[in-house]
């Protein structure tokens, strides 16, 4: 498929564009700034301009699109430019997307619409699932809300099959060897301190599982992804003893029922997608914190030289 990747040059946007584009699938990246991606076409486009994603998908006629563009992080700016930026970036692509008829759009949320930031919040059920109440306590959630709304908008009155996932906190593969994560601690100290996990509700997801992903919602036949969300995370949590252990010290909203998250089971749950698209992740942290630590570890090579 032809595909394009707004927002192709952040934290997610260049794992998952690259790794459709590993895939097979004909690879255009849409964002301010390009990132040099292999594999991948970029196109320097401010998706802010209200006409630019028009002309855009009206030039390149894809045959898919995957909405990343916007503000990626919780009071990273004003609460308003947030709400404001997020809804409107959405609904001038997905109507683009609309009008260029593009068969299948795909829509990035979050799992924050179920509210947990918030210090009143408690859980519906554990593990959280698809159906668990929305609940947003702030902008960046709320925008997010507003998305997963606007997809089902146009699943309701255009042509082809619209959707939307919750990528839970993503690590890109240059973290796994210690670079801060989207938060600023890196993996090794999350995972040493609870407190630092538990803020997401030890959730997290590797940025080339989520291309996985996409991969298979791409395949999918349209009456299984039409109007439909996903969690999407890795199938382990983000910590190193079972939440069951864990959530009475660091995450008592999640209650009673966190007690059967025994073993290495993770918070959010990410049966639908397995069961609905075939997918499930390839990764855990256990296994790239021990490839990394190798790759650290091997002795340096270098070539010899002959008379």
């Amino acid at each position: 498929m032809r595909v394009v990747v707004t927002g192709s040059s952040g934290r997610l946007g260049r794992s998952l564009a690259t790794g459709l584009a590993d895939a097979g699938h004909e690879v255009v990246g849409l964002d301010r700034a390009s990132a040099g991606l292999d594999g991948v076409s970029e196109r320097t486009v401010d998706l802010a301009v209200p006409s630019a994603a028009a002309d855009a998908l009206a030039d390149l006629r894809p045959d898919a699109l995957v909405h990343l563009a916007g503000i990626a992080v919780p009071f990273s700016a004003p609460e308003r430019d947030i709400l404001l930026t997020n809804t409107a970036l959405a609904h001038d692509v997905l109507a683009a997307a609309a009008s260029a008829r593009v068969g299948r759009v795909l829509a990035a949320s979050s799992p924050t619409p179920v509210g947990y930031s918030s210090p009143a919040w408690r859980a519906a059920a554990v593990p959280i699932d698809e159906t668990h109440p929305l609940a947003p306590a702030n902008a960046y959630a709320l925008s997010k809300v507003v998305i997963e709304e606007t997809v089902r908008m146009f699943s309701r009155t255009a042509t082809g099959a619209y959707g939307f996932f919750r990528p839970c906190y993503v690590i890109s593969p240059e973290e796994w060897p210690g670079a801060p994560t989207q938060q600023g601690h890196t993996v090794s100290e999350r995972l040493a301190d609870p407190a630092l996990a538990a803020v997401s509700l030890f959730n997290y997801v590797d940025a080339r599982d989520v291309a996985g992903f996409v991969d298979a919602w791409l395949a999918a036949p349209a009456d299984a992804i039409d109007g439909e969300g996903f969690f999407v995370g890795a199938a382990d949590a983000l910590a190193e003893r079972p939440v069951a252990e864990l959530w009475r010290e660091f995450a008592p909203a999640l209650g009673p029922a966190a007690d059967a998250l025994t073993g290495t089971a993770p918070v959010f749950s990410i049966a639908k997608a397995r069961d609905r698209l075939g997918w499930t992740p390839a990764r855990d942290w256990r296994t790239e914190l021990a490839a990394s630590a190798a790759v650290s570890a091997a002795p340096a090579t270098t070539g010899t030289r002959t008379a």
